[in-house]
């Protein structure tokens, strides 16, 4: 009896050490296509509708991409952002096809379910994809019920049953998912901020026409912003205003959040989010930690925290914080404290020097002086001069991957250990 028990135990601790070996990392399809220059009009794009984050909420998903040179078609037609979502969300499929699987179609064809089906806008079934092998080798791609006109090319990055992006040769045409769509009521969101303590952003907002239209434009498929409360962005002018125009632009969307985001939604996510700064090899993400009522939101280079709740109304959540928040892209880290003065001797008493160390003098390196306070702001530091936090961070991410190889080998180890010793005990 006891050596089942064993053999029970064994098996249970193999399973969960199996579990903890599994790499869960989600995937980010920015972040993919990153890497392939010739799509960055379509990755554009996926920030800029809010569809990056709905893929990336997802599993099991194929995103099927076209180049720049195609993308032109669809960007010289003036389209909405919300007909743009339309006609991309039909090019993002509910199921994996990577390029094995999509030769060995059983039967030749395939339906499949899109982002544009699955909002329910599209009329009857027109956000179906219908995926058809052709003769010799060839596979075609077209909205069900419309023509076949694009074709697959190659497959661009594949993470195995996760996630898949393809290119195909053009946009899928459809009537259904390119109809006018009626835009929302225009909301005034600097009024809301102007009238609730954080009039200095709203104005610094306004005077950057680039920042305030990407803003207007956001709100529509829902957005989230996180303004510094007056005195803290007062303190932060002198910083801002020696950014440049491209630099301050991509500040000021980095504190908005492509989607709505209530309190409750905050207070159950921890992680990473992609702000409207964030485009492709630019990263500019926050980070969101809870600990009860209380939410943070925290870079590589500072923390702040919500202090206030302006406006909470789908699609749209503006909130307070209590500081300015600094993404590493654009500033570095803050200068290191230099450690207090000793106290000074009573009585006039003078204490003796220490004496070096013999032979430790010679050939002793300096150490580099700290950088002056002036230099920093708050948690921050002044504006970066060069892509100083890149490297840092892509180190982090290999870090990261080696831990998680690491685990997974730890794990697997451990885990043959105690099938060994479950069959020698049997």
């Amino acid at each position: 009896m006891a050596k089942k028990i064993t053999v029970i135990t064994s098996s249970i601790l193999l399973f969960l050490l199996l579990l903890l070996a599994v790499d869960t990392h989600a995937h980010n399809v920015t972040r993919l296509l990153a890497n392939h220059p010739s799509f960055s009009s379509f990755n554009h794009l996926l920030t800029k509708t809010h569809l990056a984050d709905e893929i990336n909420r997802r599993t099991t998903i194929t995103v099927c991409a076209v180049n720049n040179a195609a993308m032109s078609a669809l960007t010289s037609k003036g389209y909405t952002i919300s007909t743009l979502k339309n006609i991309l969300s039909l090019h993002v499929l509910l199921d994996y096809f990577g390029a094995k699987k999509l030769h060995q179609i059983g039967g030749g064809s395939a339906l499949a379910a899109t982002l544009f089906q699955a909002t329910g806008a599209a009329p009857g079934t027109t956000g179906f994809v219908n995926i058809t092998m052709l003769r010799g080798g060839k596979v075609g791609f077209r909205p069900d019920g419309g023509d076949m006109s694009s074709f697959f090319v190659k497959s661009i990055e594949e993470v195995p049953y996760n996630i898949s992006v393809i290119q195909i040769s053009r946009i899928l045409p459809s009537d259904a998912a390119s109809a006018p769509t009626t835009a929302p009521a225009e909301m005034n969101i600097t009024g809301i901020m102007s009238a609730s303590g954080c009039k200095v952003f709203a104005e610094t907002l306004l005077s950057n026409p680039g920042a305030s239209k990407t803003y207007q434009e956001s709100v529509e498929g829902g957005m989230t912003v996180f303004c510094p409360g007056d005195d803290a962005m007062k303190a932060f002018l002198p910083k801002y205003k020696n950014l440049t125009a491209p630099k301050k632009e991509a500040f000021l969307n980095f504190l908005a959040v492509p989607t709505y985001y209530s309190m409750a939604m905050l207070k159950s996510n921890n992680g990473p989010m992609n702000t409207l700064a964030t485009d492709g090899a630019n990263k500019f993400e926050l980070t969101v930690q809870n600990d009860g009522e209380k939410v943070t939101l925290t870079t590589r280079i500072n923390t702040v925290q919500i202090v206030n709740t302006l406006i909470d109304e789908q699609p749209l959540a503006i909130y307070a914080t209590d500081k300015v928040l600094l993404p590493k892209e654009l500033f570095k880290a803050s200068a290191v404290e230099a450690p207090a003065p000793a106290p000074a001797p009573e009585d006039g008493d003078v204490a003796d020097s220490p004496k070096p160390a013999k032979g430790k003098a010679k050939g002793k390196k300096k150490k580099k002086a700290a950088p002056s306070p002036d230099d920093s702001f708050g948690e921050s530091d002044s504006p970066a001069e060069g892509p100083d936090g890149d490297a840092d961070d892509e180190s982090a991410d290999e870090a990261n991957a080696v831990r998680i190889v690491g685990g997974a080998q730890a794990g697997f180890v451990v885990g043959l250990l105690c099938l060994f010793a479950s069959s020698w005990l049997i």
